[in-house]
């Protein structure tokens, strides 16, 4: 097993990844105070008020926002959250997120109802598995098309990649990615990835196992936000190395579950808007309610490249705050970690 310092030395050779958005430089943890460098934001196309950008290597078109799974089934009434979810694909919204364990399967049911009468062929459909054996990721990807109402994914995710060791359990023989290897095969998920939210070492060592099992991911999921870049950084580590292998980039926790709002150093749009001038190909949001689905279109609609110095700004602002990870509580707690206090989903 590969060391810190190994890994910090191979989140230091990908730096030169940056190039590809014409900066000659990429980012070191730097002092609250340095200069930011600003990224070239990825080609995107607008379409009325939404905004679309390519998933990586793909060739998918999807919308730079995304609907957020577990938000999506937290309003008491499931007709509500059916509504929202139509109005969004109607703004323009096609990119939703989900994963077999949010609600106890709820997220997906309410999904699946609301991707009926011809919505399903509106949108690019993600969910996320936890098993990390080949018995339990089948079963979970079954029950989530089945709940879906679908009998294609996609887009299929290894679920909360948060341990050093979740790498060796997904590929050991027997493991999970044999599973999502040949749901593929049998035409039940169109591309892989993975997500995770603990740390970017943890990131690096998923990119280099799989790697040395031949195989590239075609989307990973991580935190994306304006207290990421000050504090154990994925923005800095994981996203050169994402760049170099022209892996679609998926932004989530921009607000940390509203927690980074507590902070008061910057608003939603901002949290939003700093996450799509990333080279992100989805920005994924929760949405629980009409008003913050308005809130993500104002967001879309408001949306243009950042100078370098607005984000050198919005980084000086938001830099105390951010230093000792208070406000990334997915980071430094066990408060988001699902399969922590669920162990018997990995399997």
């Amino acid at each position: 097993m590969k060391t810190r310092r190994d890994f910090l030395k191979l989140s230091a050779s990908v730096a030169g990844a940056a190039a590809a958005f014409g900066e000659a430089e990429w980012w070191s943890e730097p002092s609250p105070a340095s200069a930011a460098p600003v990224l070239q934001t990825p080609e995107t196309t607008r379409k009325g008020e939404m905004l679309y950008r390519k998933l990586g290597r793909t060739g998918e078109s999807v919308s730079l926002i995304g609907l957020g799974g577990f938000h999506i089934g937290e309003p008491p009434d499931e007709q509500e959250g059916i509504r929202i979810i139509r109005k969004a694909i109607d703004a323009g919204i096609t990119f939703m997120d989900n994963s077999w364990d949010y609600h106890d399967g709820g997220s997906e049911i309410r999904m699946g109802k609301a991707l009926q009468e011809g919505y399903r062929e509106k949108v690019f459909l993600m969910t996320k598995i936890d098993g990390r054996t080949k018995e339990a990721a089948a079963k979970q990807l079954d029950e989530s098309l089945k709940r879906l109402r679908t009998d294609r994914l996609d887009l299929l995710q290894h679920h909360e990649i948060i341990r050093l060791e979740d790498p060796d359990r997904v590929f050991a023989e027997g493991g999970a990615h044999e599973a999502l290897v040949e749901a593929r095969k049998a035409g039940k998920v169109r591309y892989i990835g993975f997500t995770g939210h603990k740390d970017p070492l943890v990131h690096l060592r998923m990119l280099e196992i799989a790697a040395k099992h031949g195989v590239r991911f075609d989307a990973v999921q991580m935190p994306l936000n304006v207290m990421d870049a000050h504090f154990r950084s994925f923005q800095r580590r994981v996203l050169p190395e994402l760049v170099k292998q022209e892996t679609g980039v998926l932004g989530m926790k921009s607000m940390g579950g509203k927690v980074i709002l507590e902070s008061k150093a910057a608003t939603p749009i901002e949290c939003l808007h700093y996450a799509m001038n990333l080279p992100t190909s989805v920005v994924i949001t929760g949405i629980d309610s009409m008003p913050i689905l308005d809130q993500a279109l104002e967001a879309a609609r408001t949306f243009r490249p950042m100078t370098a110095s607005q984000v050198n700004a919005l980084l000086q602002r938001t830099a105390k705050a951010a230093a000792d990870g208070k406000y990334e509580r997915f980071k430094t707690t066990p408060m988001f970690d699902a399969t922590a206090r669920y162990p018997e989903w990995l399997g």
